[in-house]
């Protein structure tokens, strides 16, 4: 590690840190990353990839090695809901209902149109090791585990970093002109002093890695996460277990995740031998065997940021929200977080915008954080509205609560006026597994996209509904288009070092003499819209005329469109620069 000033230190080697760091190697720039960790993490944690972070991975060249690490795709797009796996009531053993999850199922053919990338399925235990082997790649002798920041210090120019090496118990002082905090807010939210604003200590959350053999006891294979819910719950989930592969999956599966929830502050959430037996009362096997690999505890909880940039300081990942698992979108928005930040960090330190464009780090993905988080939560309640169904209260005695299952199982009109809630019940929760706009069609109206007075689409705050647009602040459509003879999606046409103007091919001249007069560090893409390409087709998705264009950011964002060719072309694509880059002068 020199003495000279680094152009970015990066505080963390998660998803979000690891992310940034490959990134904003990629495109030349000065990183290094500090973890305080000995190694990657060695517990399951997050494990779903939506379509945006896989579009991310794909970008960044290593997608296909992360599929390969997900199940086969009949292993896992199912959630399960249970009473338990068997036991001597009448009420145990029976599953409550499931619903088809991340894209499987009917949703199949929806989720294909959208991205030109799938779903996939990767625990973070195995994810880290695959970003790592990245990182080390990218920034090679600059990735250093067993190194702790124990203070951060603002100076005009840059921020000083006191790291301390675990190893050798040493401190050092490293000069950095940006600092990305992607440490999961344990230490530099407090030292630049910015407050986690939400709920906190909700519940307390215990993880068990495990290896089990569960085969005899599970009938559906493409079931990946179960709930259980039964009278012990109080009106809600009790628990529930996850399949963790890595070579087989479905009943098969050799290794789990079982969690269970505590009320926050109950001692028996730190007995191992009381988390062992309530896990076999919950599935209903008393005399299961398993070998425990580690225990976790976590906080639910929904807390955002106050601010997501302090100086030269910006927080990322779970250092600006920490969510509820519901959903899925914590490490998918850290991720996203570090594809919304490097490439601004990219053409500040090049000289081609000014700093205040970092200021739309905030502007943009804080918006994103704090939606993500409060719908998180509202998605926890869908187990509540399960159990509702069921007949099951949160002030109900364990017998009560079983008779109120038997009911629900009894033939009869009762029974079958019970059932049918559930099954609404059930199916409610699609707003958490069959989520495609809110993983797809956020978008950005205050930050680095100039306006043109359009509505979003009317399905713009809808849940499940994604209807795709190149209005401006939202993510570029992907369409299959011919490519000198290579079927590509418009997503793959997109520079990640510089802006990309979309255009047709009647009209690229006019727009490439444009370009050239100026001097605009903009690349031309000519996009024909013919060939043999399923509908709608690029000719539909552009909104725009032949004539007319579209400005892209290297995150896939549309940052400004024509209608049609203006005028005077030029002088308008340069005006929007240096709107966008918040800089006078953005000329190569």
């Amino acid at each position: 590690m020199s003495e000279d000033i680094l152009d970015v230190a990066v505080v963390g080697a998660g998803p979000a840190g690891l992310t940034a760091a490959i990134q904003l190697a990629q495109l030349g720039v000065d990183v290094t990353v500090f973890e305080r960790r000995a190694t990657t993490t060695h517990l399951p944690r997050a494990h779903l990839l939506n379509q945006r972070t896989m579009e991310i991975f794909d970008a960044m060249g290593f997608a296909e090695a992360v599929y390969e690490l997900s199940p086969p795709e009949d292993r896992w797009h199912r959630v399960g809901w249970y009473t338990s796996f068997a036991g001597d009531r009448a009420g145990q053993g029976r599953e409550i209902g499931h619903i088809h999850a991340w894209g499987g199922g009917p949703d199949r053919e929806r989720y294909d149109a959208a991205s030109p990338n799938r779903y996939a399925n990767v625990p973070q235990m195995r994810l880290d090791p695959l970003l790592r082997e990245h990182a080390d790649k990218w920034c090679p002798g600059r990735v250093h585990y067993g190194h702790e920041v124990v203070d951060l210090r603002q100076r005009e120019h840059h921020v000083e970093l006191d790291v301390r090496n675990l190893d050798e118990d040493a401190v050092r002082t490293v000069r950095a002109r940006y600092v990305i905090a992607a440490d999961g807010g344990r230490v530099c939210s407090r030292l630049l002093g910015v407050a986690m604003e939400g709920p906190t200590k909700l519940l307390d959350m215990v993880s068990m890695h495990v290896s089990v053999d569960l085969s005899s006891y599970i009938a559906d294979d493409e079931v990946l996460l179960y709930y259980f819910v039964d009278p012990h719950g109080k009106g809600s989930f009790r628990g529930s277990i996850c399949a963790m592969g890595p070579d087989k999956w479905g009943g098969d599966s050799p290794e789990w995740a079982f969690h269970q929830a505590f009320a926050w502050g109950d001692p028996a959430a730190k007995d191992t031998d009381t988390l062992a037996a309530r896990v076999r009362d919950m599935l209903g096997i008393p005399d299961l065997e398993f070998e425990v690999h580690a225990i976790s505890h976590w906080e639910f909880e929904g807390v955002t940021a106050a601010r997501y940039r302090e100086g030269n300081v910006f927080l990322t990942g779970n250092a600006a929200h920490r969510h509820p698992p519901t959903g899925g979108l914590g490490l998918n928005t850290a991720v996203q977080d570090a594809d919304n930040l490097a490439w601004k960090l990219h053409q500040v330190l090049i000289g081609q915008a000014g700093d205040d464009l970092l200021d739309t780090y905030d502007s943009e993905r804080r918006p994103v954080g704090l939606f993500n988080v409060r719908h998180s939560l509202e998605n926890a309640g869908g187990h509540r509205r399960v159990a509702a169904a069921v007949g099951l209260t949160p002030e109900a005695t364990v017998d009560e609560g079983w008779r109120a299952i038997e009911a629900w199982l009894a033939p009869g009109p009762d029974g079958d006026e019970r059932r049918a809630k559930v099954a609404e019940a059930v199916a409610s929760n699609a707003d958490d597994y069959g989520q495609l706009n809110v993983e797809l069609g956020f978008a950005y109206t205050d930050g680095a996209v100039v306006s043109d007075g359009t509505a979003p689409p009317s399905t713009h705050h809808e849940l499940r509904e994604y209807t795709p647009t190149t209005r401006p602040g939202h993510h570029l459509p992907h369409a299959w288009v011919d490519r000198d003879g290579v079927r590509t999606s418009t997503l793959a046409l997109i520079d990640r070092s510089q802006m990309t103007l979309l255009v047709d091919p009647r009209h690229a001249q006019d727009w490439d003499d444009a370009v050239a007069a100026e001097r605009l560090p903009i690349r031309i893409v000519a996009v024909d819209p013919g060939g043999e390409t399923p509908e709608p087709g690029w000719t539909l998705l552009r909104e725009v005329e032949p004539s007319g264009a579209i400005l892209v950011r290297p995150d896939r964002h549309v940052a400004w469109r024509a209608m049609s060719l203006p005028d005077n072309p030029g002088a308008e694509l340069a005006a929007v620069l240096q709107t966008l880059y918040r800089k006078e002068g953005v000329l190569t």
